[in-house]
């Protein structure tokens, strides 16, 4: 996940501004700093989430929840 904080780092002031979406329908891992890198790039952008299981729901919601 150190790439993913990396790559949101460069590329945010470029992005932000812009519809995103976080696609974690293929996620099947996520520690706590990527579920954080992951809530950063949401509360920043307001990205919409794309899960498709129990697993990828859960972690949507995490990502969506406010607190950090």
């Amino acid at each position: 996940m150190a790439e993913l904080g990396r790559l949101w780092e460069e590329k945010a002031s470029r992005v932000a501004q812009k519809k995103l979406s976080l696609d974690l329908r293929a996620t099947t891992y996520a520690d706590a700093d990527g579920i954080r890198i992951l809530k950063a790039i949401y509360l920043q952008t307001g990205a919409k989430i794309l899960s498709g299981t129990p697993w990828t729901q859960y972690l949507a919601e995490e990502v969506a929840s406010t607190n950090l």
